[in-house]
């Protein structure tokens, strides 16, 4: 272990947790809209964010400010519905909205740091919802894909899909023969599944010391070594599995 790596260790004792988890939360949406598929949701993170959004309410007890109370106690059930998230902070702001903020400082500052926690939640939510939406069958017939997904992102994936088919039957699938009315049909060589580009271009940066440090570019006999602390323009199927283990970021 080398001086820089000293400091970057004191450097990261030095940030308390919840800023910790406001910097991944913001790494997290970076990663999610800049990779081409669907990366794993981020469960853990998520709750312990909603966790501190309920001991920041809970600091409002020295305020007397007894309305805003009310949701703390389905504040935990909110939590258990994933993606549902943003309804919580939503509530919150619905509880303080009619409140004074001149009457206390506290107030303005929890007010900003949820108003701050809704844009990243609600951003990071919209980038996963999209590629739901974009590459639903890809997903739901890949199993390792799939489990990616949070149990409501899975239950909206297939309400999603079903609507979908609905739609199409109603609307013109009904008049094609029985054989071509699939929408994953695969017949003729051409699939009709939209799968994500993971050959797209991606900016990158290594951000762990890695023991088998070289990546290859599928489909060539290109490889390169990834060194910590150095960024990359590179195809995202190159660096995938580094990203999935966390020793390298999209940027």
């Amino acid at each position: 272990m080398d001086i820089d790596d000293l400091l970057q260790e004191l450097d990261d004792n030095k940030v308390p947790g919840g800023t910790r988890d406001i910097n991944d939360l913001t790494q997290s949406w970076i990663a999610e809209r800049a990779a081409p598929e669907i990366l794993p949701f981020q469960t853990a993170l998520l709750e312990r964010l909603m966790e501190r959004i309920r001991q920041q309410v809970l600091e409002l007890l020295h305020l007397n400010f007894c309305p805003i109370l009310l949701f703390v106690g389905g504040v935990r059930e909110l939590i258990s519905r994933g993606f549902l998230q943003v309804i919580q902070i939503e509530l919150v702001e619905t509880q303080t909205g009619n409140l004074d903020p001149k009457t206390n400082f506290c107030l303005i500052l929890i007010q900003t740091e949820l108003e701050r926690v809704k844009f990243l939640v609600r951003s990071y939510l919209r980038a996963r919802i999209h590629k739901i939406d974009k590459y639903s069958i890809h997903i739901l017939t890949t199993p390792s894909i799939r489990g990616r997904l949070s149990p409501p992102e899975l239950s909206y994936l297939k309400s999603h899909l079903g609507l979908l088919n609905s739609h199409f039957l109603a609307s013109f699938l009904r008049r094609f023969p029985e054989q071509l009315r699939r929408l994953d049909d695969k017949a003729g060589g051409i699939s009709m599944v939209e799968e994500p580009d993971l050959d797209s271009a991606v900016f990158c940066k290594v951000v762990k010391d890695i023991e088998d440090n070289i990546a290859t570019i599928p489909g060539t006999d290109a490889e390169f070594r990834l060194t910590k602390g150095d960024v990359y323009v590179v195809r995202y199927s190159a660096v995938r599995e580094f990203v999935l283990r966390g020793e390298v970021e999209l940027i």
